[in-house]
């Protein structure tokens, strides 16, 4: 059952899935039919999962899932992935490796692969102050107030000095 990601409780439970590029206005489109139809149709055990997603800075995906209602099951968890992998093929372009990081350089997004990072964060490229992406947050309230932070306040810290 899609709704609007914006009436979903705080502790509604969120994946995030940030692409190694941005997606184009066109691509935006049809990515948002393609999430309507999925969340729209996503069930657990044949009972409606209270979902919605928005699609940030061109870049990411974020669904989220009311599990006050009903929790999403491992077939369930199982469909979503299926689906993100399909989108990945479709527009080639990849959503599922948590071994990149996603930061701000002004008001542009930039992507680079952990051992980048890392490198960066020793050469004083990035500091502490660097605002960075923490797709591991769990729930919306996560979401909301730690998901887009400083580097100082996130788990990349551990490679600032």
């Amino acid at each position: 059952m899609l709704v609007d990601f914006d009436v979903l409780p705080d502790e509604s439970r969120v994946w995030i899935y940030q692409a190694n590029r941005s997606f184009s206005d066109d691509e935006i489109k049809e990515l948002k039919s393609e999430l309507d139809v999925f969340i729209e149709n996503w069930t657990a055990h044949g009972k409606d999962l209270q979902s919605g997603y928005k699609i940030v800075y061109k870049r990411f995906i974020v669904i989220a899932l009311n599990q006050n209602l009903n929790n999403a099951t491992g077939c369930s968890i199982d469909a979503s992935v299926h689906f993100i992998q399909g989108l990945e093929q479709k527009y080639n372009v990849d959503l599922m490796d948590k071994m990149n990081v996603s930061y701000k350089q002004g008001e542009f997004i930039a992507y680079k692969p952990l051992l980048e990072f890392k490198k960066m964060a020793k050469d004083r490229a990035i500091s502490k102050n660097t605002i960075v992406f923490n797709n591991l947050v769990n729930n919306i309230a996560e979401f909301k107030e730690n998901w887009e932070v400083p580097a100082s306040e996130s788990w990349h810290s551990r490679f600032l000095k």
